[in-house]
């Protein structure tokens, strides 16, 4: 009864598909979590999708798979009515509960593409008709049904509707997508539901929603005027000023903690000749991706022509890399120069897709804080774990306590030797091991297939306040790179080596991570990262030469201070600025003025400490001295 799916082979099938011979056999049940979720929210996919024809004959289904804390389904409404709305979401769950009562056995079958092509032209389904008709001859096609209702469909599925708890899901929403994620092709509607193997997990997911929902970094940059976004800059942040004294004290406490890690900073070109992203590779994988920029040659009709040299295009950089071996390549570099680490807060642009844009976590320009470290073999090892001590120091102080590691693996399409991906992968396998986080403590996991199309990397995700998961710290092992750039060194042996390139950042990208650090911390961030560190305000107007005066003395210190000198209610102020996220408010009046005192509130605190001016400045400087500056 507990058992949910087969696992044959390392692969997860249908509990009531038969053996086809001999094989290694476990049970899939619901303590395996992960298998299990997925299982769950691929069989939701399809009772909701068989509800929503139910309930509105004339539907046409698309695509619906499990995705990483639920479902969704692509529909095109009957054309006698227009997109489906969120007010259509609490009756087609009603037909969810009534499909799950049903009982409905998970049905596999075989069909073949032209059977399947009639069935879905029979029936109206254009869009399934199309997928069914580009899918590769000769290929084993699949359907599940449950009653009558079926679809196209891998699987696997559990045994029968029934397995689904009737209680554990929800549908979130509904949006806009394009048939097959193209702009050119019809609109569809998307119903969004999370769905989980218990009521008690769904509870804790949507509380989780709620809280995330407070903490949304689009609300709390405005609420705490930090940056904006609008339509004439898509993908692009506008910086206000208080949002660009945050960025300053991140790039600069990530600069200190560069230079004492022996890094050297440098700055590259923005744009660089299509040609020089075509030897690199990236022009061929990546294409699609850059903004290219003719260089004043009109009547390029296609990028053949700039390629074969008969035209020029330039290319705004989406990654800092090859221009950094571009450096490299200056000069004869020695195995004594080695390791050279190389870093940059490098601008860069990659044209993402309208629909994937979303405030600060999905951009068009992005700073990353990027680095590159040239080193021999016999050196990786070292440097890897250095880089490992040097992201848990730093996540540590941004507040960060929990990350795990993954090791991203070789990905079908791909350049270099099978020997090089061997030899490269073994070798973050060595180092994380070497640091001794290859253990469930570090939520160590391999990915296969999920590597760059040049080499495998160590993917490093943080768990924040509300136990979200962001991947934000990288570090990848490539001898790609180097040998089509080719950039070398002289080794001991007097010949020419290539160097091993380890590509990394900790941070990602400033925009993102700046959009982590307001959720993590719901814009209460740590004192020498806020923005306004304080907050000098009066009770009467007779203190507004004395507040003046302890913001002056408050700069000098250099804590960054405002004043609030306006005619209003203390009441009213304390509440403005605790909505504006100001750690300190210090209140003085005309006892304040004539003790030489200052009532300091903290930010959430009801009560309030009165110190002496000059106590107040020493224990605020100390508060907001960045971390490792302490001491």
């Amino acid at each position: 009864k507990a058992a949910l799916a087969a696992r044959i082979d390392g692969q997860v099938r249908d509990i009531t598909r038969p053996f086809e011979g001999d094989a290694q056999l476990s049970l899939v049940t619901a303590r395996d979590e992960a298998d299990a979720l997925e299982l769950v929210r691929h069989d939701l996919a399809h009772v909701m999708a068989e509800a929503v024809q139910h309930l509105f004959p004339a539907t046409q289904i698309t695509f619906g798979p499990a995705t990483a804390d639920g479902f969704y389904y692509d529909f095109a409404p009957p054309p006698d009515r227009g997109p489906f709305t969120e007010e259509d979401l609490p009756a087609i769950e009603a037909e969810m509960r009534a499909i799950i009562a049903r009982d409905e056995p998970f049905v596999r079958e075989v069909w073949s593409r032209r059977a399947l092509i009639d069935r879905w032209s029979e029936q109206g389904e254009t869009f399934k008709a199309e997928w069914a008709a580009a899918l590769p001859d000769g290929e084993e096609l699949t359907i599940y049904r449950q009653g009558e209702w079926l679809d196209m469909c891998r699987g696997p599925h559990m045994a029968s509707t029934g397995k689904l708890a009737p209680d554990a899901f929800k549908l979130t929403r509904v949006s806009g997508a394009y048939w097959r994620g193209d702009q050119k092709n019809a609109m569809l509607s998307r119903i969004t539901g999370t769905g989980w193997l218990s009521k008690k997990q769904l509870d804790a997911h949507l509380t989780m929603l709620e809280e995330a929902a407070k903490r949304d970094h689009r609300r709390i940059g405005q609420e705490m005027d930090l940056f904006h976004l609008q339509p004439e800059a898509q993908g692009s942040v506008f910086w206000h000023p208080k949002g660009y004294l945050v960025w300053r004290a991140l790039e600069a406490y990530m600069r200190r903690r560069l230079d004492a890690a022996g890094y050297a900073e440098v700055k590259t070109p923005q744009l660089m000749d299509a040609r020089q992203w075509e030897q690199s590779g990236h022009w061929g994988k990546y294409r699609e991706n850059m903004f290219v920029v003719p260089d004043e040659v009109p009547n390029v009709e296609d990028d053949r022509a700039v390629l074969s040299g008969e035209a020029d295009l330039m290319a705004l950089k989406p990654m800092n890399c090859p221009a950094h071996v571009l450096i490299f390549r200056q000069g004869i570099k020695s195995y004594r120069d080695l390791p050279i680490r190389m870093a940059e807060f490098g601008c860069c642009h990659r044209n993402e897709a309208h629909g994937a844009l979303h405030g600060l976590m999905r951009v068009r320009q992005f700073t990353q804080d990027d680095a590159h470290i040239f080193v021999t073999q016999e050196q990786l090892v070292d440097e890897v774990r250095a880089f490992c001590d040097l992201l848990d120091v730093i996540y540590k102080d941004l507040g960060f306590d929990s990350y795990a590691i993954k090791l991203a693996l070789r990905p079908e399409k791909r350049f270099g030797s099978e020997e090089m991906w061997d030899w490269s992968e073994q070798s973050l396998r060595d180092a994380v091991a070497a640091t001794g986080r290859d253990t469930p403590a570090f939520g160590w996991e391999e990915l296969p297939g999920e590597g760059a199309f040049y080499a495998p990397k160590l993917e490093f995700h943080l768990t924040d306040a509300i136990g979200r998961t962001w991947q934000c710290g990288t570090l990848q092992t490539d001898t790609v790179l180097p040998e089509r750039l080719d950039a070398s060194y002289v080794g001991e042996d007097g010949q020419r080596h290539r160097p091993v390139m380890l590509h990394r950042a900790i941070l990602g990208t400033f925009e993102r991570f700046l959009g982590i650090l307001i959720e993590h911390h719901a814009g209460r961030f740590p004192l020498w990262l806020a923005p306004v560190q304080a907050v000098v305000a009066t009770i009467v107007s007779d203190a507004d030469d004395y507040a003046t005066g302890v913001a002056a003395g408050l700069r000098r210190a250099g804590l960054r201070v405002e004043t609030d000198l306006r005619n209003e209610k203390i009441n009213y102020k304390v509440r403005e600025h605790s909505l504006a996220k100001v750690p300190n408010l210090l209140v003085v009046g005309k006892r304040e003025a004539e003790e030489g005192t200052v009532a300091i509130r903290r930010l959430g605190s009801q009560g309030q400490e009165v110190l002496g001016l000059a106590a107040a400045i020493e224990a605020l400087t100390a508060e907001a001295t960045p971390p490792d500056l302490v001491g």
